[in-house]
């Protein structure tokens, strides 16, 4: 491990809008992410594998009114959401290093409002299927996790995982589904509010486009 990522898991230590495992709050979260971290009542928002956190300090920027909490497992990755969010002052942004897998371990039910998956792995191997975060079992979870009406947002370059999770969709119980192939030539464009990631910026370069879709659970 490079001495920069050291470096960068030290600082992760003491960092109060970095939630992780050997922190207090990291085992006391569920169910308390209101009254005892934002201490508002505000609307939760997830981004999930959210790499760098674009999404999460993106639209906390957007709305002030609103909390936003990024996932993901890399430690380095954070690092840098954080910093983004304490460089622009963003106090209703935060960061939990947890896998997705173990979300209802730190989420209790119905206390999540809105959910975004923004570029994940599409885990192109069949044999992965299962991995793949818009799979039927993740969909279960965060199902159980949000609030009644909570919005479910998908964005993905991979043209396999967004016909994947359309399948999916079909022999799920939805409502309001809205989606599109080409998002930078769509009208569901304003709801990114300009926001791209790292990566995205890389394979729109490229001349790849990007897929959208967004869902209700009925």
């Amino acid at each position: 491990m490079s001495r920069r990522k050291l470096l960068r898991f030290e600082e992760n230590k003491f960092r109060e809008n970095i939630v992780e495992p050997g922190k207090p709050f990291f085992d006391a979260a569920k169910g308390r992410w209101h009254e005892a971290f934002f201490r508002n009542p505000n609307l939760i928002t997830l981004e999930l594998a959210c790499g760098r956190g674009e999404y999460t300090t993106g639209l906390a920027a957007v709305y002030p009114d609103r909390n936003f909490i990024g996932v993901d497992i890399k430690g380095d990755r954070l690092w840098r959401g954080s910093t983004a969010a304490l460089e622009a002052g963003l106090a209703n942004a935060a960061f939990l290093r947890t896998p997705i897998d173990f979300l209802e371990r730190h989420f209790a039910e119905g206390e999540v409002g809105e959910i975004w998956i923004v570029h994940p792995d599409p885990r192109p191997r069949k044999s992965d299927d299962k991995r793949r975060l818009t799979h039927p079992r993740y969909l279960e979870m965060y199902k159980k996790l949000l609030r009644p009406g909570g919005l479910v947002h998908l964005k993905t370059d991979s043209p396999l995982l967004f016909e994947y999770t359309m399948e999916v969709l079909q022999q799920t119980p939805v409502t309001d589904l809205q989606y599109t192939t080409d998002l930078y030539h769509s009208d569901l464009l304003p709801l990114h509010h300009g926001i791209r990631t790292h990566y995205e910026r890389i394979f729109t370069g490229k001349g790849f486009t990007v897929n959208y879709l967004q869902f209700r659970f009925a």
